[in-house]
């Protein structure tokens, strides 16, 4: 079956580089190996958000990670990078001849540079109010996108962890297994010291999440 997957891999290369020659210097196509989630990039063609190949998956790929075999293609949707540029992007999902999910095929199209360009303008942005984008962290390191994950996460709850209830921490362990960043290997270490904690605790308050999750009859993730 890897043999299989890597043949699909290697394939999309010359299509990576065929649909960003196509569209111009604003365009990144990206081909992910869900496989190795660290350095999932295997090919990528133009540049976005600055990665090469080894680099890490984003958030979105985590989260494609974290669903399994039941991962959707998510099509048209906007983000912001952490240095301003505001992309559009559609992320196929990539099954073998099981129907297994183990890569993805990303478009990431720059409209900071087509907007200010002039003439491919309103039906390609389909943005109204650029204040409402979610910033998303694409980089090499998965440790900068697991650590932007849990910043995010403690951002919403408004306090610092030892201010939050035992539902509350929950809730925020459940949000970063749900978003799939405990499928990243050390991931548990690296969100204990993040947020203060003891890996003793991490490891509780995901275990108690993961059980949460076989009860509901979905799959846990390996971290």
């Amino acid at each position: 079956m890897d043999a299989e997957r890597d043949a699909i891999l290697r394939a999309l290369g010359p299509v990576a580089d065929g649909i960003a020659a196509t569209l111009g210097s604003f365009c990144e196509v990206v081909v992910h190996d869900f496989r190795r989630p660290e350095r999932s990039v295997v090919a990528i063609a133009g540049s976005v958000t600055g990665r090469g190949v080894g680099g890490a998956m984003s958030e979105i790929g985590m989260g494609l990670l974290a669903r399994g075999d039941d991962a959707a293609d998510e099509l048209n949707y906007v983000t912001r990078t952490r240095d301003g540029k505001l992309v559009k992007s559609s992320t196929m999902v990539l099954r073998d001849s099981t129907g297994s999910v183990f890569g993805a095929l990303c478009v990431n199209l720059d409209l900071t540079a087509v907007t200010q360009a002039h003439g491919v303008l309103a039906e390609l942005t389909g943005v109204t109010t650029a204040a409402t984008v979610p910033t998303t962290t694409f980089g090499d390191d998965i440790d900068a996108v697991v650590d932007a994950v849990v910043d995010a996460h403690q951002l919403r709850e408004g306090r610092p962890w030892a201010e939050l209830s035992r539902a509350e921490r929950l809730r925020l362990f459940r949000g970063l297994h749900e978003r799939g960043v405990f499928a990243v290997r050390r991931a548990v270490p690296q969100v204990a010291a993040r947020l203060g904690i003891s890996r003793a605790s991490a490891y509780n308050y995901l275990a108690e999440v993961r059980q949460e999750s076989t009860s509901d009859g979905s799959v846990p993730q390996e971290g």
